[in-house]
This record gives C-alpha cells, structure tokens and sequence, in this order.
C-alpha cells in the first residue's frame, strides 16, 4: 500500500518559515491519518478521505480557505478517478460546500458525472450537502486588498491500496481574482488522472497543465512502458517552451512513488511502505 499527497506551492500565500513547516507538519499528519484509513478502506475511499482532511485544513488552498475570485465570491473545482473502473466525476466552479471532493464522489454513481456551476451547487444541496462558507479572514483580507501577488495552490492524493489498485483526487479553490466562470486542471484528465498502470495528482497554473496535458500524458506513457520517472521527465520539458508552472505526484502499479515541480516550492508528504516522509 502506498499512498503520496500533495499541498500546493508555498507561493499560494504567505510564504514564510513558520508557515513552511506548519504546511509540512499538516501533510505529515494527514498523509498518517489517510494511510491508517487505507488499512481498511479501498484507493479510492481513501483518495476521498484524504483530499477532504486537506479541504478541512485552512493552510491549504482548497475547501476551507479557497481563493476569492474577481467578483468576491469563491468558487472550487474537485476531481475524483477510479483507476480499475476508469471513472472519471467533478464538480466545477461549485459554491458553498465544505468538501467539494465529496461532491465528486457523491457523482460517480450518476451517469451525468462532471456538473459546473449552478447545476454542481444544486446537486450538492439536493443531496445532502448543506450551505457552508469557506471563507477564512486571511483571504477576505487578501481580496479587500486587492493583493498583486496570487495563489497557484491545489491540494492532491494518489493511493495504491493492498489490492493494487490506484486513485486519485485533487481539489482546488482557485487561483484567486479571476474571472467568474474560469475552469482549472483540477476537474479535468490534465490535472487528475489515473489507470490501472499510474496515477497523478497536479497543482499549479491550470491553464499550463490543460496546455500541456500533463497529467494524461504522464499516465499514458507509463501505461505505454515509460518507467514513471521517465514518464515524468519527459511531460514536464514539453512544459519548459512556455515556462509552464506545474507540480505532479504519481504513483505506478509497482508502487513507486515520483513527484517533481517546474518552479521548485511545493510540498507533498508521502507512505513509501517503509516511512512516512515529507518531500521537499
């Protein structure tokens, strides 16, 4: 069983030492509570599981403490894929709940699977899902102020269960002050992706990612006999003409875990089968 999670770049807010570690401290402590869970639950209830911690977790841009777009109003985007059954759900640009990645997981057992917008937020009430605020002080803040400097934060969990199969999750609550109605990677095959060979959970600019495809292409080339490093490798120079701003973890059905960024500043914390670790 091997499971990795990623929390987003450090640039998506304030970027100083204590706030280092606590992400790093937070990651170690999910990354923990989520690979105790998978004992007994299946990849994908865990992806769920852990992606929901993260959501919950005020430090990490996704859930509580997303983004304020343009118009003052937050908006999230979750993804969830099954690798052995290779369905895909979402929810886009979703209003008001506390975990959208539950949302998502909620529609995997609809024929409909991805909903955006209005039609997201009204399923989410019709089942369930009671109005929640994830607005903290220190993004009304941001947006009051109008801050220059953005997010590019996104939370993520890949996980091979002790019957080899693979999941992934990834929610996002923006990338702070842009259009109403922009869509990112994080519902999409170019930012959460997953087979029976590989999975992999992006973080970064969404744009970049669905321009490059990124996550697809990774799981498509391990599926096609690239080692993941390889496969890593390779997707991430085809970012490198347009400077494309991305940050991936993945793992394969042997159980190698691989993570790399374009703009070295992310964090992810990680079950190798041997310890859990904080990667840098």
């Amino acid at each position: 069983m091997k499971i990795i999670i990623h929390g987003g770049f450090f640039s998506e807010s304030t970027t100083n030492q204590e706030t280092k570690i606590a992400k790093q401290n937070a990651l170690l402590r999910i990354v923990k509570e989520a690979y105790f869970y998978l004992n007994e639950h299946t990849a994908l209830e865990t992806a769920v599981f852990a992606v929901s911690l993260l959501e919950d977790d005020s430090l990490f841009n996704a859930g509580t403490g997303s983004q304020i777009q343009s118009d003052g109003k937050i908006r999230m985007s979750a993804s969830l894929m099954d690798g052995t059954t290779q369905k895909f759900s979402g929810v886009i640009n979703i209003e008001a709940v506390k975990n959208p990645i539950q949302v998502a997981a909620k529609l995997m057992a609809f024929e409909d699977r991805v909903l955006g917008g209005e039609g997201a937020t009204d399923f989410a009430r019709k089942n369930g899902f009671d109005f929640f605020s994830t607005e903290i002080p220190q993004r009304k803040a941001e947006f009051e102020e109008k801050l220059k400097s953005l997010g590019v934060g996104t939370v993520g969990a890949v996980v091979l269960d002790a019957n080899g199969k693979l999941a992934v999750a990834t929610s996002t609550g923006g990338k702070g002050f842009e259009l109403p109605g922009r869509i990112s990677d994080s519902a999409t095959v170019a930012g959460n992706y997953v087979n029976r060979h590989c999975g992999v959970s992006l973080t970064g600019v969404g744009e970049d990612i669905v321009s490059n495809a990124t996550a697809a292409k990774i799981v498509t080339r391990v599926t096609d006999g690239f080692s993941i490093e390889a496969a890593f490798t390779k997707t991430f120079q085809e970012l490198a003409p347009y400077d494309g701003f991305a940050g991936a973890i993945g793992i394969d059905s042997k159980g190698t875990i691989f993570h790399l960024d374009s703009h070295p500043s992310m964090v992810f914390a990680g079950f190798d089968g041997i310890e859990f670790i904080v990667f840098e």
